[in-house]
Order: C-alpha cells, then structure tokens, then sequence
C-alpha cells in the first residue's frame, strides 16, 4: 500500500503510524504444500462449482498471530488474497495501529476458502466442510493469537449465536490446542459504519495487551 493511502487509513483510526521492513517470501514446506493442493482440488461443498479459485491464505508461516475473516468475496476470489480491496487496506491500517504487518508476524486466512454466492453468509454445512482446513492451519502456526473478524467468523469459530457485541472484550478459546481468540469487527463493517472504529481501536489495544501477556508467559 502506498505511504500516503496507509496513512490516510491509519488516520481514519485515529492511530499512529508505525512501520516496519518487509520480510522476504517464504517457501512452503511439504505440509503447506500438502494442505495447499488439498483445499485446491476441494469439492466437499457446492462452492466449488462457482468459485474462480480457493482462498487459501497469505502471510508468514511462522506468525504468532492469525487473522481469521469469514470468507472471499469477489475481489478476493478473482485474485486468490484474502482481504483486499478497501477492506483489505483498512484491515492493514489496523493492523499497522498496533504494530502489526501483513506478512510480518501476521498469517491471514477465512473460515470458509472458496466464496459465497453474492456474498451471502455461509451455510452450516459449507463451515463444517471447510473449517477443518483452517484448523489444520493453526496447526501448523501455532499462533500465540487468532483475531476474529466480524460476527460470522467469530460466532462459527466459537460455536455460538452470541451477537458480537458480548464477545468483543473477552478471550476466548479455539479448538483442542486451546488457541487464545479475541474477536472485533470486520472492516467492511468498518467502512460502512465508522463511528464504531473506535470500538475497533479498543479491541485492537485489547488484543496487544493479552499478546503481550501471551509473550511474557511462553
């Protein structure tokens, strides 16, 4: 992203600008690579038959923390990233706000790899299919942090109907390693609705401090 457009996003936070170098691609280990060619071919769910490809995940394989969104939409299903477009560009600034970078310590990935139709929320049986994959995923981070964003990828990742609202401010755990989580909104949320980015900057210092906790523990 260019200096000007992140600092423009970061404003709209109401943060600092922090910056940090880029770090070189990595190559993926058989086990990526394994996992990567399997939710490719994956045809347990309708979606494959109208996606334009599987979204896998981007970022450093060694992160500590993972961002889990909901699921591609249009642009994200045409390029193969999860998180670009507008929505990807606020998510860097608040990532940026707390020091954070993408492909920096940072994995991001979704629920579900392949997308909706029109967006639309994804189906019981859809999240039963593809979140394995994901859970295979934070296998092999092993992240000290998952940060979930928006209602549908917190409430199918806690198993939970709770409105966001109860479950931001909170830690919560995922899955048999016991993953800490802290939920917040998704930035398409954002964009629509900015005066809750203030809300967003909370749980982001929310997030820090129980990662900090997290690194003074291990």
């Amino acid at each position: 992203m260019e200096s000007s457009r992140r600092a423009h996003y970061l404003e709209a936070l109401g943060v600092d600008l922090w910056v940090r170098r880029c770090a070189p691609p990595q190559a993926l280990s058989a086990p990526w690579q394994a996992l990567l060619a399997e939710v490719r071919a994956c045809v347990k769910c309708p979606l494959h038959r109208s996606r334009t490809q599987a979204v896998f995940g981007v970022g450093d394989l060694h992160a500590e923390w993972l961002i889990v969104g909901e699921a591609p939409g249009a642009d994200e299903d045409r390029i193969g990233e999860p998180f670009v477009g507008r929505a990807g560009q606020l998510l860097d600034a608040m990532l940026q706000a707390i020091g954070l970078k993408r492909g920096e310590n940072v994995y991001i990935a979704n629920v579900l790899k392949s997308r909706p139709p029109r967006n639309r929320d994804p189906s019981a049986e859809e999240v039963a299919s593809c979140l394995p994959y994901l859970t295979r995923q934070i296998e092999l981070l092993r992240p000290k942090l998952l940060l979930a964003v928006g209602r549908i990828a917190a409430q199918n990742l806690l198993g939970t109907d709770a409105p966001l609202g109860r479950l931001r401010g909170r830690v919560h755990r995922f899955g048999e390693l016991n993953t800490p989580l802290v939920v917040t909104y998704h930035p398409a949320y954002l964009l629509r609705t900015p005066g809750d980015k203030r809300k967003a900057w909370e749980d982001l210092k929310f997030a820090r401090s129980v990662f900090r906790e997290l690194s003074a523990s291990s």
